[in-house]
């Protein structure tokens, strides 16, 4: 009987075959791969998190398949441990070289933890965002993308104006995906997105803070434009951030739709 080794030697690997339809692929490979990420924070601890990972590579159109294998083979090359976002370049290159391809993909989504204490009595509490990681290595260039999104209040201005007393507010989701220069921490972005909004949420309000953000929210009435104007000008005026696409989701409480808005610029290109 042979060994494994004799076996991996005449077992044919179709993968490598060649194909002849002449079509190339832009990304191909394993999608969703659960694994343990650790962060550090802006205020010099750390955070663990689960993420779901995703990794790629362009195929020629000479090649029929790619080794999905050697994409998880790399990641545990990495030692089976938690990554950190500075090792996330690392591990698309090994990718890129591992398969012999002219671009890789690797992409990690997780929910970040940022403790936040309410208005006004000062109580603790937990908000989770959702924040992704993508690189993509092609030859010697390399492109690295922070996109976090958070949700907000905002308060229609059109319904304050013209009611007799109250307003219409809703819960609105803002997201950014960002190109950076320097150190950008996830809760840079997150201060960010939240200014934009007539006022962040919380994760634990008492009623004194309840009348404070509503009141707050009241007084800084906003259109889903008002918001994406008004971050794209935050955006705008951080010297880290060197090209943006942002969007706004306000999602109506009177209305059976949704607003929308969305907006990119590459200041390198300014």
């Amino acid at each position: 009987m042979s060994d494994s080794s004799d076996e991996k030697q005449t077992m044919p690997d179709v993968q490598g075959f060649s194909d002849q339809r002449n079509v190339a692929i832009d990304r191909v490979g394993v999608k969703d791969v659960v694994y343990p990420m650790k962060l550090a924070t802006r205020d010099g601890a750390s955070q663990s998190t689960v993420a779901s990972i995703s990794m790629y590579v362009a195929l020629p159109k000479e090649k029929k398949g790619t080794h999905m294998s050697r994409f998880l083979e790399v990641l545990n090359d990495h030692g089976c441990q938690a990554f950190s976002p500075a090792d996330i370049p690392v591990i698309t290159r090994k990718i890129k070289e591992r398969l012999n391809a002219n671009e890789a993909h690797f992409e990690a989504s997780f929910t970040y933890f940022i403790e936040k204490a309410a208005p006004v009595t000062g109580q603790p509490g937990l908000m989770n965002y959702e924040v992704t990681f993508a690189c993509t290595v092609n030859g010697t260039s390399e492109d690295f993308v922070i996109k976090v999104a958070a949700p907000a209040t905002s308060l229609c201005p059109c319904s304050k104006e013209i009611s007799a007393y109250g307003a219409h507010n809703q819960r609105c989701r803002i997201e950014a995906a960002v190109r950076t220069k320097g150190t950008m921490w996830i809760e840079d972005l997150v201060e960010h997105l939240e200014g934009a909004a007539s006022h962040p949420v919380y994760a634990l309000l008492k009623r004194p803070d309840e009348k404070f953000v509503t009141e707050k929210a009241f007084e800084n009435p906003k259109f889903v434009e008002d918001i994406i104007r008004d971050l794209a000008i935050m955006l705008n005026n951080d010297d880290r951030i060197v090209q943006y696409d942002i969007s706004s989701e306000n999602f109506e409480s009177i209305h059976a739709h949704n607003a929308y808005a969305e907006l990119s610029r590459d200041k390198r290109l300014d």
